[in-house]
């Protein structure tokens, strides 16, 4: 433990600050457990939880602003690009969609406690287009919650924490080689977890190219839209499409032996796959993901409506 206050005593806000920022930009590297022993390292004559909170709150709002303006400029696609530098599933761009739908920028006070949302929720805010002062008000808030709550558990369990470093100490190397196979662990399951929800999503998909060329010889596939409302509104509709849950709605039934092709905003088109394949547990016998999504769809150049 001696050994570790040293070295926070020369390292410990710039460690903090540069894990923190790390973790916001997406790389998925854990930075709450570095803040818990760091409040672990006040209780005992360290920085003071304010210094260390102030660090971990500035490095997270450089990073959220970054996120905040690249949504502002390039919209629902730096979605895309978040969820493929996180090791989340990629239906992380739906479930934000769904938070941002009922809370809005509210959804920032919490959106750090949940694996998959924080850094997506910055970018998200600035796709939607919210006010830069509501949203530094609310990722402000947010910041502090998160790392305050960190440092404060540390500091209240800071016996446990020492013990547990203690022990590690005594170890030598051996409890060095412990902790670097503990990170290794929870990455390799991070990345267990997202191997198995590719294995989920595999089936054929249909290229924009191939769904624009039925079209054109007059063929009319059902196309189905898997995204939330505030979605297709941004960034518009393939024509024809109907909304996922307005499929039961339609005036005629849709038939189950013909051709559904299903498609989302998401990387790997995995919200598609998921909706694609409970139509086929619903009796649907030909459905396709549409790959690349309304994303491939509007850089193909092909007409998009507005519902």
């Amino acid at each position: 433990m001696a050994t570790l206050i040293s070295w926070l005593e020369h390292v410990g806000l710039v460690a903090v600050f540069v894990l923190v920022l790390v973790e916001q930009i997406g790389l998925p590297l854990p930075s709450y457990p570095l803040l818990i022993v760091a409040g672990s390292w006040s209780a005992t004559g360290g920085a003071s939880a304010a210094r260390i909170t102030a660090a971990a709150v500035a490095a997270a709002l450089i990073a959220d602003l970054g996120w905040y303006a690249a949504g502002r400029r390039l919209g629902s696609r730096v979605l895309r690009t978040m969820c493929r530098l996180s090791l989340e599933p990629d239906s992380c761009v739906t479930d934000t969609e769904r938070v941002f739908a009922r809370f809005g920028t509210r959804a920032l006070l919490f959106a750090k406690f949940v694996p998959g949302l924080g850094a997506v929720a910055t970018a998200m805010s600035g796709v939607v287009g919210a006010p830069v002062a509501g949203f530094v008000a609310y990722d402000t808030v947010g910041a502090t919650l998160w790392a305050g709550s960190g440092v404060v558990l540390g500091a209240v369990f800071h016996d446990a924490v020492g013990d547990v470093f203690n022990e590690l100490g005594r170890l030598g190397r051996v409890g060095g080689v412990l902790a670097v196979l503990m990170l290794a662990a929870f990455l390799a399951f991070k990345y267990w977890r997202r191997r198995l929800f590719f294995r989920e999503l595999r089936m054929g998909r249909i290229s924009v190219a191939e769904l624009a060329r039925l079209l054109a010889a007059g063929e009319r596939p059902t196309i189905v839209d898997a995204r939330s409302t505030p979605s297709r509104v941004r960034d518009g509709m393939i024509p024809g499409a109907v909304a996922f849950e307005a499929l039961g709605q339609t005036e005629s039934p849709v038939p189950t032996a013909g051709e559904v092709i299903v498609y989302c905003a998401c990387p790997n088109e995995a919200t598609a796959a998921r909706v694609a394949k409970q139509l086929i547990a619903k009796g649907f016998r030909r459905v396709r993901p549409l790959e690349g999504g309304i994303h491939a769809w509007a850089d193909a150049g092909y007409e998009l409506r507005r519902p």
